[in-house]
């Protein structure tokens, strides 16, 4: 199936393992003995709310109208089994007493069973949702940047968050409602049968087509909340897509356009929520006249039967008593079957991410290099993206020494970018091999092969949070000691060891961010915003340029990355060039071809192939593509145009 166009994540249900309710339950296993007390707890505490009724029947039966039948409570030995004369007033109250502690005690381990229940039920359903939320995350980084171009922000989000707060809540309430259900349904029944067997069409019949319906119900609604669910995370990505780009409706004016779009995937979860709910009300109105049409049908005959004398009347009150319990989970079945259906729909989504592969895994055994010199050979790659029938790169061969610094030249959409996003395996070939030092990159251990490769993209992507902070992400350990405020007895910045900040001012200086930084107000402390929107673009590029130097990769890819920075910035990052490229094999993409001229090859594409290479002046004498783009630039500069 191809992936929903609105980030409904559809397609992600066919990858669910088994079914996704048990896959919830077996979430809850490693928390069974906290499970186990509160279910054994939840059972003390539905049975006792049995008892108040059993504590009137005794009293009608045997205080108020002595001499009565000793009843159940006789029958357990909680009371004396006597008969007790109408005149034997003292023998009376002493029974009612004994009904009076009965009933207390009965209350207290109530209370005590209604606490353990929900406490170990609750802190389970938070612990479930903790790990769910925690593997899914997880996964979903690992999966492959295929999964997220073809799905939107907004319905992981919706993922993340409504869907497994809704397995949660589910979890937290609805296992002790069956619990409830169960406890009453059998307590009750097995009483009104062994006490009044003529009533038992009365009982079982109502059950049985309460649950008819109730499999009918769940018939109805399930499409109608599968689809609430593609809603709400198209909704999600119209909000996500129209907040992250507020500067754009500003700037075009498109208020009333957005405002339409946001309305109307609005309205449409609207009126499927509504249409949702007529259903369910209609349902559980009729449930509720169900279980009254039951009622008065056992008061008709249950009052003859009294009028007759073959029953009690403390009987008859434990009857409609119990009806009465009965009452809460007949009518519960339908919320239940409700929810059941709605966190299905949620399951089916959670699990189906946890059981989509990523595309590109690391293979067992893969190589882990402790260090990498950074010789590349790309042998007659070709290259589509996912469901594109064109190919990108068209049978690309390329051999670079360890330590060399490449250019790379070429009109948008040639392949430059794409090229080199096979290095990292952000991508994999369809055809052909990457090698670096002679092995194949999807040999490498993933992991191990990404920390060898620092990659500048254009735009690059800032986290919230501190110019500091956003340095130090660079080097993990690094990183972990900024986020904690932690370093050395001699920390004087920011709880920064002096060491941790002298490297993170010399990742800024090589990036030639440094003065920019300490011209700010709070330098180091500044926070950037979210994704860096405090910040221009430049300063934006030389941070990340700052942070790729932090983990001093063997491999540096820098994709446009002086594109957005002024002439002067550019001359101090040309300046540094070397250094950031020091002992290091380089790519660099450039539009600008005058950031690329000093290296040590010059490679131009053209629509998914290399058409020349060679060094700055080989390429202007060739007098070819290469030559004609710098004499482009060199008379835009001359006129004082700017070649962006």
């Amino acid at each position: 199936m191809a992936p929903d166009k609105h980030g409904g994540f559809e397609d992600v249900r066919e990858n669910v393992d088994g079914h996704p309710m048990m896959n919830l339950f077996r979430y809850a296993t490693p928390y069974w003995r906290a499970l186990s007390v509160g279910t054994v707890s939840a059972v003390i505490n539905r049975a006792l709310r049995l008892l108040p009724a059993l504590l009137v029947a005794a009293a009608l039966d045997r205080v108020i109208e002595a001499p009565g039948e000793p009843a159940e409570l006789a029958q357990l030995g909680l009371v004396t089994n006597e008969v007790i004369a109408q005149e034997a007033t003292e023998a009376r109250l002493a029974l009612l007493q004994s009904l009076v502690v009965i009933g207390i005690v009965g209350y207290s381990l109530q209370a005590l069973g209604h606490f353990a229940s929900r406490y170990f039920f609750q802190t389970t359903a938070q612990k479930v949702q903790h790990d769910l939320r925690h593997d899914t995350y997880n996964h979903m980084q690992r999966l492959s940047m295929e999964f997220y171009n073809d799905h939107e922000t907004g319905g992981m989000m919706a993922i993340l968050n409504s869907d497994i707060n809704r397995l949660e809540q589910f979890f937290n309430t609805e296992i002790r409602q069956i619990i409830r259900a169960i406890v009453i349904f059998s307590l009750v029944g097995a009483y009104l049968l062994l006490k009044a067997p003529e009533f038992a069409p009365l009982i079982l019949i109502p059950m049985i087509l309460i649950a008819l319906a109730t499999g009918k119900f769940i018939t109805w609604i399930e499409p109608k909340y599968k689809r609430i669910r593609e809603l709400v995370a198209e909704l999600n990505t119209q909000l996500a897509n129209n907040l992250g780009g507020a500067a754009i409706i500003k700037t075009f004016d498109r208020y009333d356009v957005e405002s339409k779009r946001v309305d109307d995937r609005s309205m449409d979860y609207r009126n499927e929520k509504i249409s949702a709910i007529r259903i369910r009300r209609v349902f559980f109105s009729s449930l509720r006249l169900f279980v009254g049409l039951m009622f008065v049908t056992v008061l008709f005959f249950g009052g003859r039967s009294v009028v007759a004398g073959t029953l009690t009347a403390g009987t008859f009150v434990v009857f409609f008593m119990y009806l009465r319990e009965l009452d809460g989970p007949m009518t519960r079945i339908g919320k239940t079957a409700n929810k059941w259906q709605k966190t299905m729909s949620s399951a089916e989504r959670v699990f189906g991410i946890l059981g989509t592969q990523p595309s590109i895994d690391a293979p067992e055994d893969g190589v882990d290099p402790d260090d990498i010199d950074g010789r590349i050979d790309v042998d007659d790659v070709r290259f589509s993206y996912s469901g594109v029938d064109d190919e990108v790169l068209t049978g690309v061969d390329l051999s670079v020494p360890a330590g060399k610094t490449i250019g790379l030249a070429g009109t948008s959409g040639s392949g430059k970018s794409t090229l080199l996003k096979l290095l990292p395996r952000l991508h994999d070939v369809n055809d052909g091999a990457v090698e670096i030092d002679g092995i194949d990159v999807r040999e490498y251990d993933l992991e191990g092969l990404r920390d060898e490769i620092g990659v500048v993209e254009q735009d690059p992507y800032m986290f919230s949070g501190t110019i500091r902070q956003n340095i130090a992400y660079g080097d993990r350990e690094l990183f972990w000691a900024v986020l904690e405020g932690g370093g050395d007895s001699d920390s004087d910045d920011g709880g920064v060891s002096r060491e941790n900040q002298r490297r993170i001012e010399q990742a800024a200086r090589d990036a030639g961010a440094h003065e920019f930084i300490c011209d700010l107000p709070e330098g180091y402390d500044t926070q950037v915003g979210e994704r860096g929107v405090k910040l221009s673009g430049g300063q934006r590029q030389r941070l990340s340029i700052a942070r790729t130097l932090l983990n001093d990769p063997s491999i540096v890819i820098l994709d446009e990355a002086t594109s957005d920075v002024d002439t002067e910035t550019e001359e101090l990052i040309q300046e540094n060039l070397d250094r950031i490229c020091n002992d290091r094999t380089a790519f660099i993409i450039a539009h600008r071809l005058s950031t690329i001229r000093d290296a040590d090859r010059i490679v131009v594409m053209d629509e998914g192939e290399i058409i020349e290479t060679g060094t700055h002046d080989d390429l202007v004498d060739t007098e070819g593509t290469y030559a004609d783009l710098w004499a482009s630039q060199s008379d835009m500069t001359t006129t004082g145009s700017v070649a962006d």
